[in-house]
């Protein structure tokens, strides 16, 4: 009887996975036409056809009309999924508990960022003391009644009388800057507009910042000359002084800070490596700009000024970074001193709190802390082994204490109180998730990528699962522009792995995980090391047994959201679901967007080289769609507001898979509004997003999930 049980539930179980893959297939898809243009440029005498151009005009009323359509398929076809609405209310509620930042102290007061629960954006409160009642000082949510604003930086006064903020619309790096007196609540008039990648360095009573000129085309239009300014608090933008400005560099931009109170100190940069660094006296009557380095050859950030040096952390003949000591008063790179040399892992931050440099390591793409004096004198490794990513460690010279958080993949943040003297940590506020993580386990892994490199891989699941290739499995990657994925938590990612599937990060070259070496690895003429490493963690994947071809999904964002599209592009056969969000999928004429033209220190141009040319059009995500190849469903997403990777690139990708002979699985589009790259958007946003993007995995992978 027992045995007889047995085979009418797997029989069911089968019917039931049958009538589920049978509705699946039964899907058809009509896509929008998509107008083709004539449009053809030239590159080394090689004709390319873009016939799309015409979606780059994102303010024309055609483009307007393809994203309606496009959406409304998209819609459509999610709308059948059945089980959406349960993950949403899952989602929900298994992200509604408080979330709190490392808290950070200015003058008298402790300044922190917390989320009650599902609030679109966090609130800025402060205490008077560590223990005293929170107020609120700023909340974005009420600057709008969609959430789509959001606070993107801030600076307070020396004083501590003002708070200088920035809010982003939309999703927009453009930035409008607000000043309100902390004390009052009052916000002033004070309103700057056309701010774009810019800090808040105050001084006395106002401070520095830079803008651009307002632009012809404020999504897509290409960022040039800019300008570093100074505003004094209670007068109008127009009345800003001039604080620095190279008119024979129109490619040029700007960022500062004021360290120590006193020294302005000027960022100019051409791309996303390598900046120059001056500095000025802002104490001195008429003084000068001093020129420490006037080229774009390496990496500079001052961590601070002791004792007529700047004390700066750089790549300056250190691969992995390194900490020197910069004479002010003799800045030549031969009177330069090292106050932490270089080591084995990659120098990733430096904060100088109660008379401490604080050193934040990468080992193997965790977080190591070392302590050392202000000489560079080896003190300690920070009191706290926990395996993860470590940040935090605000704060002031002469404090005593700072904060810190730690997390890992399965470990949300927690939040540490820092006795800097004593070198010794206390927890001050543990995660209030509802959140097992002992029932998980992240495991890092090294792979052999196809030219016998080793590759990092964490790869994230339940304990006990069967390695017989059935768990769904989501691969992210980046690799590119010196950034590293170090272990992080996601709520939204908890929601995967509950499925019981496996999350699977790899770090690829062109990432910042082992210094200069492993970045330009995967850059320009050696881009396709990146592809190769992603191509070779999935067969990783497979071979180990975590998934199969028909359970495995690649997602990635933004330079990731390229990496998506040519690896599949490679290797369709890997993959049953593709998740490229806002990616850099038009590799001829990215750079000629917004601020595009920075990539080129990874990329390269069309226009550098015929050999470049060629290099960038055969793995173009938009130029190598291969026909008559099945490839597996793809989820493209975009927004409409992005103007980082605008959202042409999206469109035109998508149009292409469309028109292309490369299966019967779905190839649709995602394209939000009111929204951005990524930055800023609301909780609501985020959640709608990440139902559908994993809904759309499940339902194509044929797994219904467990609600």
């Amino acid at each position: 009887m027992k045995r007889n049980i047995l085979i009418v539930i797997a029989l069911s179980v089968i019917f039931m996975s049958n009538t589920f893959a049978q509705n699946l297939s039964n899907m058809r898809i009509r896509y929008p036409q998509t107008q083709r243009c004539d449009t053809v440029d030239h590159y080394f005498g090689t004709a390319v056809p873009d016939p799309y151009r015409w979606l780059e005009d994102d303010y024309s009323e055609q483009t307007a009309n393809w994203v309606k359509a496009q959406n409304k398929l998209t819609q459509n076809y999610l709308a059948q999924i059945p089980y959406r609405q349960q993950m949403k209310k899952h989602l929900m509620e298994i992200m509604n508990y408080p979330k709190e930042g490392a808290p950070w102290k200015k003058g008298d007061r402790y300044f922190f960022y917390r989320n009650n629960g599902l609030q679109n954006q966090s609130v800025l409160y402060y205490k008077n003391s560590l223990d005293g009642e929170p107020v609120e000082l700023l909340d974005p949510n009420k600057l709008s009644s969609d959430g789509t604003v959001a606070l993107s930086t801030l600076g307070i006064s020396d004083d501590g009388n003002y708070l200088g903020y920035a809010i982003s619309r939309n999703g927009s790096d453009w930035q409008e800057i607000f000043v309100k007196n902390i004390a009052t609540g009052e916000v002033l008039a004070d309103h700057l507009v056309w701010v774009k990648f810019s800090g808040i360095a105050w001084k006395d009573n106002g401070f520095f910042y830079s803008r651009f000129p307002e632009p012809q085309n404020e999504l897509s239009g290409v960022n040039e000359n800019g300008k570093l300014y100074y505003h004094k608090v209670g007068t109008d933008q127009k009345d800003d002084q001039l604080a620095y400005e190279d008119p024979t560099n129109p490619d040029l931009s700007f960022s500062a800070e004021v360290v120590n109170k006193r020294y302005l100190v000027i960022y100019g940069s051409v791309s996303t490596s390598g900046n120059c660094l001056y500095f000025k006296d802002l104490d001195k009557k008429n003084a000068k700009f001093v020129k420490v380095v006037d080229n774009f050859d390496d990496d500079y950030g001052v961590i601070d000024e002791m004792n007529g040096n700047l004390i700066v952390m750089t790549n300056h003949n250190a691969p992995e970074y390194k900490v020197v000591s910069i004479p002010m008063d003799k800045p030549a790179a031969k009177n330069w001193k090292d106050v932490i040399p270089a080591a084995k892992e990659v120098l990733a931050g430096v904060s100088h709190v109660g008379h401490r440099l604080i050193a934040n390591y990468t080992k193997d793409a965790r977080s190591l802390v070392k302590i050392f004096d202000e000489s560079g004198r080896f003190i300690a490794n920070l009191d706290n082994d926990i395996i993860g990513s470590i940040g935090g460690f605000s704060g002031e010279p002469d404090d005593e204490e700072t904060f810190y958080t730690v997390t890992s993949y399965i470990t949300p943040a927690n939040i540490y109180r820092y006795d800097v003297k004593n070198n010794k940590s206390t927890l001050y506020k543990k995660s209030e998730i509802n959140f097992n993580s002992d029932e998980y386990v992240t495991e890092q892994k090294f792979y052999t990528s196809k030219d016998g490199t080793q590759v990092p891989i964490f790869i994230t699941h339940k304990k006990g699962i069967k390695m017989d290739g059935s768990n769904p499995t989501l691969l992210y990657g980046y690799g590119g522009f010196n950034i590293s994925l170090t272990p992080s938590f996601s709520v939204t990612r908890i929601a995967w792995l509950e499925q019981g599937g496996v999350l699977a990060v790899a770090n690829l070259r062109g990432g910042g995980e082992y210094g200069r070496a492993w970045h330009e690895a995967g850059t320009k003429l050696q881009k396709q090391n990146v592809f190769d490493d992603c191509i070779a963690a999935a067969e990783y994947l497979i071979k180990q047994g975590y998934t199969s071809k028909k359970m495995l999904a690649l997602q990635g964002g933004s330079n990731g959201g390229l990496l998506v599209g040519a690896v599949i592009n490679q290797r369709p056969d890997l993959f049953a679901v593709a998740i490229p969000q806002v990616g850099v999928m038009d590799m001829l004429r990215y750079h000629k967007f917004t601020i595009g033209r920075y990539w080129a220190v990874d990329y390269g141009t069309s226009e550098d080289s015929k050999e470049m040319f060629e290099y960038l059009r055969k793995y173009s995500p938009l130029h190598s769609i291969r026909d008559g190849v099945r490839y597996p469903a793809v989820l493209v997403t975009t927004a409409d507001h992005d103007d980082r990777v605008v959202p042409a690139h999206s469109f035109k990708y998508a149009a292409a898979l469309q028109s292309s002979k490369i299966g019967d699985k779905p190839h649709l589009i995602r394209i939000e509004s009111n929204a951005g790259h990524g930055g800023g958007k609301p909780l609501d946003k985020t959640i709608e997003e990440v139902v559908d993007i994993f809904s759309f995995i499940f339902y194509n992978m044929g797994v219904k999930p467990r609600y």
